[in-house]
């Protein structure tokens, strides 16, 4: 049992050292400051449709020094319609808006206005090979507008298929809190695609807004064969020892061994 073990923990340590994040700025923090992606500023590694013309409607918000610890709800960001921002505790709404488990920037897209992905060409993969890629993400409106609004994501990596989060509901003025989600791709050259698409509604008028932060890409752990060959002689080594204890002991011989069998 004790080698078992101790095969587990090796595999989780392998598994631990090999999760090398391939996407670049995944938490947002390396960018030109408060705006929109593509107008007024930028984020290292992520590229949008131009926002001149209708092409794309991303925010990206730094922290500040207030009771959410975000600018989105005080100074918000200027865009190519005016001034952004979104609700929260800062501007009137105590709905708890924070920022994510990542924390500092994080990036905000309204899936009802200009929709359009924000994208990444992520190097350094193996074709064929499967990746984890997991994200923080939240649900929220934009300031100075009311109603119940849903947000959620849809990503995809490379040609594969595309994935999406469930779509969460937001109150009025409100936020969903931050969650994390993780999904599986193989990717299919050793450069691809990464995209993220807001999604949601009802409309412009209500304007949802989906949140997104803290986004890593990690080869899915397969242990090294020395691994397997540890594990596999510690299991073994398990198995051998419970059928040792399973198989019964010979009756000592003498005057006991036949009161056992005439008993």
């Amino acid at each position: 049992m004790a080698a078992a073990a101790a095969c587990a923990a090796i595999l989780v340590a392998s598994s631990a050292s090999a999760a090398v994040n391939l996407v670049t700025n995944g938490s947002f923090e390396t960018n030109a400051g408060n705006g929109q992606l593509g107008f007024d500023t930028s984020a290292m590694g992520w590229s949008v449709a131009n926002p001149i013309g209708g092409g794309s409607y991303v925010f990206l918000f730094n922290p500040a020094a207030s009771v959410s610890g975000t600018s989105a709800d005080t100074s918000g960001a200027a865009g190519t319609y005016g001034n952004v921002g979104i609700w929260g505790p800062d501007n009137g709404s105590s709905n708890g808006l924070k920022l994510s488990p990542d924390g500092g920037a994080f990036i905000s897209s309204d899936p009802a206005y200009q929709n359009s992905a924000i994208t990444q060409v992520v190097n350094g993969l193996t074709a064929g090979t499967k990746y984890v890629l997991t994200f923080n993400w939240a649900g929220s409106q934009q300031l100075n507008h009311d109603g119940v609004t849903t947000e959620g994501w849809q990503v995809s990596l490379g040609g594969g298929p595309s994935q999406s989060t469930s779509l969460v509901s937001v109150l009025d003025k409100g936020f969903s809190g931050w969650m994390t989600q993780s999904f599986t791709f193989t990717a299919d050259n050793n450069s691809d695609v990464l995209s993220f698409l807001a999604l949601g509604g009802p409309g412009a008028s209500q304007p949802p807004f989906a949140l997104l932060d803290g986004v890593s890409l990690t080869a899915a752990a397969v242990p090294e064969p020395v691994t397997w060959t540890m594990m596999l002689a510690g299991v073994g080594f398990l198995g051998a020892a419970l059928r040792q204890r399973r198989e019964p002991r010979p009756l000592p011989a003498g005057p006991l061994a036949h009161r056992a069998l005439a008993g």
